[in-house]
C-alpha cells in the first residue's frame, strides 16, 4: 500500500515537472520569438537611420554645391561688372587726357573757346597708351607722288615684336583731301592690317575747325604768300600731332611721312637712351635734318608746343627749335661759345644717324627737294 502510495506521488511529480518543463519551453519559445522580431525591427530602424543619414549627406553635398555654383556666379558677374566699369573708367580717363592736353590751344587761338572738346577724328586705331614710344608722322597730299607706304613699311618691318608692343606709330592725315584720306585708309588697311589689329598703329586725321584763317594767304596768287601759308600750316600740324601723342607714351619720336630707318633703330635709340647718365635733356637728334628724327620726353611736350605756337608764323619748325636753346641755355652779353657748350648737355646728337630723308616731291607742291643726312 505504501509502495503504491509512493508511486502515485512519483507520478504527480513527474506530470508536475513535465507541466512545468513544457510551460518553460513554452514560453522561452515566444521570448526567442519575441527577442528576433525585436532584432529585426532593430535591423529596420539601423537600415532606417543608415537611408536617412545618407540621403541627408546627399542633400548637405547638394546644397554645399548649389552654394558654391551660386558664389562663383555672383563672383564672375562681379568681376564682370567691375572690368566693366574699369574699361569705362580708362576709356573715359583716356579721352579725358587726351582732350584735355589740346586744351592749351584754346589760349592761342580764340576761334577753338567756342568748342567743347578739340579732339582728332580717329579713323583707325585702339588708342593705345602706356608704351615707350610713341613715333609721329604727319602726311599730305603730294600729288602723283606718296612715300608713306615706303616709309611705314620701312618703320613697322624693322621693330622686334616686343618692341611693336610696347610702341605706337600714329599717321596724321592732314589734309581735307577726301580722296587722298580715303587712299590711305585703303592702303593701310590692305598693307599693315595686323599692326592695326593689335594697336601699334593708329590713323587719325586733324579736324578742319583748327586752323585759324589762313585761306587767304593759300589762294594767294603770290608764291610767297603761299609758300608763308604751307610753313604756318606745317607748324599746326606738327603740334598737333605732338599733343595727341603725348599722354600714349614715355617718349615721342618724330619722324616724316617721307624717310626709311636703320636697321635695328628702335634698339638703338633705346639702349641709348639707357645710357645717357643724365636727364637733363630736352631732345635727342637722330637725324640732323629738319624735323626728323627727334626724340623728345613726352612730359616737355606740351612745354615745346606752347613755344611753337608763340611763334608759328614766324619761322619753320625746325628753326624754332633750336630758338629754344637761344632762350633757355643763353644769357645776354655771354659768349656764344659757352651757350653752344652748355647746349650739348640737353641738346644730345646721335651718330650715325638712324633717319634718311627720300622724299624728292617736297609737300609743298611744285616743290622738288634733294637733302640727304650726309651721317646716315
Amino acid at each position: 500500500m505504501r509502495t503504491r502510495h509512493v508511486n502515485l506521488l512519483i507520478t504527480l511529480i513527474a506530470v508536475v515537472l513535465f507541466s512545468f518543463s513544457c510551460f518553460c519551453i513554452s514560453r522561452m519559445t515566444q521570448t526567442s520569438n519575441q527577442l528576433t522580431n525585436c532584432r529585426n525591427h532593430i535591423s529596420e530602424f539601423k537600415e532606417s537611420i543608415l537611408r536617412l543619414k545618407n540621403k541627408t549627406e546627399r542633400n548637405r553635398q547638394e546644397l554645399l554645391n548649389a552654394f558654391k555654383e551660386m558664389k562663383l556666379d555672383i563672383s564672375e558677374k562681379e568681376r564682370d561688372a567691375q572690368n566693366a566699369v574699369e574699361k569705362k573708367v580708362n576709356a573715359s580717363d583716356t579721352n579725358e587726357t587726351v582732350s584735355d592736353a589740346f586744351e592749351v590751344l584754346k589760349f592761342f587761338f580764340p576761334h577753338l573757346r567756342k568748342v567743347d572738346r578739340i579732339y582728332p577724328d580717329v579713323i583707325m586705331g585702339r588708342e593705345k597708351t602706356g608704351v615707350t614710344f610713341a613715333l609721329g608722322i604727319s602726311t599730305v597730299n603730294r600729288g602723283n607722288y606718296s612715300y608713306l607706304k615706303q616709309t611705314l613699311t620701312s618703320i613697322l618691318s624693322r621693330m622686334t615684336l616686343p618692341e611693336e608692343k610696347d610702341s605706337v606709330v600714329i599717321v596724321s592725315i592732314a589734309d581735307s583731301n577726301e580722296n587722298y584720306v580715303k587712299s590711305v585708309v585703303d592702303m593701310i588697311t590692305k598693307k599693315f592690317k595686323r599692326q592695326v589689329t593689335s594697336g601699334s598703329l593708329e590713323v587719325i586725321s586733324i579736324p578742319a575747325y583748327f586752323y585759324p584763317n589762313i585761306s587767304h594767304a593759300a589762294r594767294s596768287t603770290d608764291d610767297s604768300e603761299k609758300l608763308e601759308s604751307w610753313r604756318i600750316k606745317q607748324v599746326l600740324d606738327f603740334c598737333f600731332l605732338m599733343l595727341y601723342a603725348q599722354p600714349k607714351a614715355m617718349y615721342y619720336l618724330q619722324l616724316e611721312d617721307d624717310i626709311l630707318a636703320n636697321k635695328m633703330y628702335l634698339t638703338k635709340i633705346t639702349d641709348f637712351v639707357h645710357n645717357i647718365t643724365s636727364n637733363n635733356w630736352l631732345y635727342i637728334e637722330f637725324s640732323v635734318l629738319g624735323f626728323i628724327g627727334k626724340l623728345f620726353k613726352s612730359e616737355d611736350l606740351t612745354d615745346f608746343v606752347r613755344f611753337f605756337l608763340m611763334f608759328y608764323k614766324d619761322k619753320p619748325i625746325d628753326l624754332l627749335l633750336g630758338d629754344i636753346f637761344l632762350v633757355k641755355m643763353c644769357t645776354p652779353g655771354e659768349a656764344l661759345e659757352k651757350c653752344i657748350e652748355r647746349n650739348k648737355h640737353i641738346r644730345i646728337r646721335y651718330k650715325p644717324s638712324l633717319f634718311q630723308h627720300v622724299g624728292i616731291q617736297s609737300s609743298y607742291p611744285g616743290r622738288e627737294q634733294y637733302f640727304k643726312d650726309i651721317y646716315y
